[in-house]
């Protein structure tokens, strides 16, 4: 089974996003997906994979791909052994249509390469929008 379709659904602070849906259940929906993947390797392989991702051209062309919302990379300050990618899709079918791109050819090998472990966390829009009582917590 592909990871992506295996990961649980997150929640998000102020109800951007929520428990609503599996990938199936998007499937046909007009519902945005982001998936964040905590990528982690050993002797700084998270942040050269990373590297190779953005020289070989590979991120630049996801982010060019029909459907993508967003592709950025993060590195949190007390984990050098980790790297956040946040990878957001207009809809479950822009996702499946990357999915069977050649470019997850090129990252299953580049992770592979570098060793590298994942945690995937998966997020469905929340079309209902900001609940109330969330607000008071929003500067915009």
């Amino acid at each position: 089974m592909n990871i992506m379709k295996s990961v649980f659904l997150g929640l998000v602070l102020a109800g951007t996003m929520s428990f609503v849906c599996t990938a199936e259940e998007t499937k046909g929906k007009n519902m945005s997906v982001t998936i964040n993947i905590y990528y982690t390797g050993e002797n700084g392989n998270a942040r050269k994979f990373v590297e190779e991702m953005e020289e070989s051209g590979t991120v630049a062309a996801i982010r060019h791909e029909q459907g993508n919302k967003r592709y950025e990379y993060f590195y949190p300050k007390d984990d050098k052994e980790t790297v956040l990618l946040i990878d957001s899709w207009e809809s479950q079918e822009a996702l499946d249509k990357h999915h069977a791109t050649p470019m997850m050819d090129k990252i299953t090998q580049l992770r592979n390469k570098y060793d590298l472990h994942m945690k995937v966390e998966r997020y469905v829009e929340d079309i209902s929008g900001v609940p109330a009582e969330d607000k008071s917590f929003i500067r915009e």
